[in-house]
């Protein structure tokens, strides 16, 4: 046990025969459970974590549900079975368990509901990435920000996780995307329920393993999904039960700016057609998309301060 809490070690494992084992082993005496989940995989994944014989140890074979749909399953088992505090670790072993108390900590110190680390703490983070993956990554927690509301978050696709039992307990599994979008949909979820969560910086491990995520397939499926995930969050958080001045302000200058943008348009349009637009007109154009505009940086501004933290 870890300050009087149960800790669980959630491990989805596709195909990771050759280092599904070493995880196991490498777990410390602070991990009471172990819940391994062979995720479809075709080679010796199930064999090899059981062969370890850890007597903390639980593994479960399904079908191919992709690594959000095997983190749910072991995270349910984890329950069942006692947790207090479910820890993410990865099946291919780039989980540093020497990092685990750092995420623990705030959750069983100082009421945090979630942590996530952070790989990307320092200035010299992104040394020796490429230039496409560091605007990459930089874009998409920019755009996590945004969908899910926790603005304190950086690095979103770090599935490095520590998650309290009563946050999960509030959460509905089966609304929560299984794929490679897993991560920024419990962000977002997670927000919904006001949950406290923190990053806590970690470095980064990268072993052997080539990925075989297909960006063409990532891609559209995480716009989309931080897309809808943002408008579900405002529905939920800042409609439904109390209509709260965030969304009244996004609303009112999502209108203003259409309004502003469509007029400014037709002015345009005249314009280049010969006929001089009046004042007035133009007026009717920059004072709605000023005003709008306005209105939704306050939005914004109010839903940044909204960041449960």
């Amino acid at each position: 046990m870890y300050e009087g809490r149960t800790v669980a070690a959630v491990v989805p494992a596709h195909n990771e025969q050759e280092l599904i084992a070493g995880v196991v082993e490498r777990m410390p005496d602070i991990v009471d459970i172990i819940v391994v989940v062979d995720d479809g995989s075709t080679d010796e994944t199930y064999e090899r974590a059981v062969a370890t014989g850890d007597p903390r140890l639980e593994v479960i074979r399904q079908e191919n549900q992709g690594v959000g749909g095997a983190i749910l399953t072991a995270h349910r088992a984890a329950l069942d079975a006692g947790s207090d505090i479910n820890v993410v670790f990865a099946g291919d072993g780039q989980m540093d368990p020497a990092y685990l108390p750092a995420l623990l900590d705030p959750i069983v110190h100082e009421g945090y509901g979630f942590t996530k680390a952070n790989r990307f703490y320092s200035s010299t983070s992104f040394k020796g990435m490429p230039a496409n993956r560091v605007f990459g990554n930089v874009v998409l927690s920019f755009l996590t920000k945004v969908a899910s509301g926790y603005w304190n978050l950086f690095d979103p696709q770090n599935g490095y996780t520590a998650t309290s039992r009563q946050a999960l307990e509030r959460l509905d599994f089966d609304s929560i995307r299984r794929g490679y979008e897993f991560e920024n949909d419990f962000l977002i979820n997670l927000n919904i329920l006001g949950v406290r969560a923190r990053d806590v910086p970690v470095p980064a491990v990268y072993g052997e393993e080539v990925s075989g995520i297909r960006l063409s397939k990532v891609v559209p499926a995480l716009v989309r999904l931080l897309m809808f995930g943002f408008w579900r969050r405002i529905i939920l958080k800042y409609v439904i039960g109390t209509f709260s001045p965030v969304a009244l302000l996004l609303f009112s200058g999502i209108f203003l700016t259409a309004i502003g943008s469509a007029v400014g348009l037709w002015v345009v349009a005249v314009a280049l057609g010969g006929t001089t637009p009046t004042t007035g007109t133009v007026l009717l154009a920059v004072v709605p998309f000023l005003m709008g505009f306005q209105l939704l940086l306050t939005s914004l501004q109010l839903d940044i301060a909204e960041t449960p933290d």
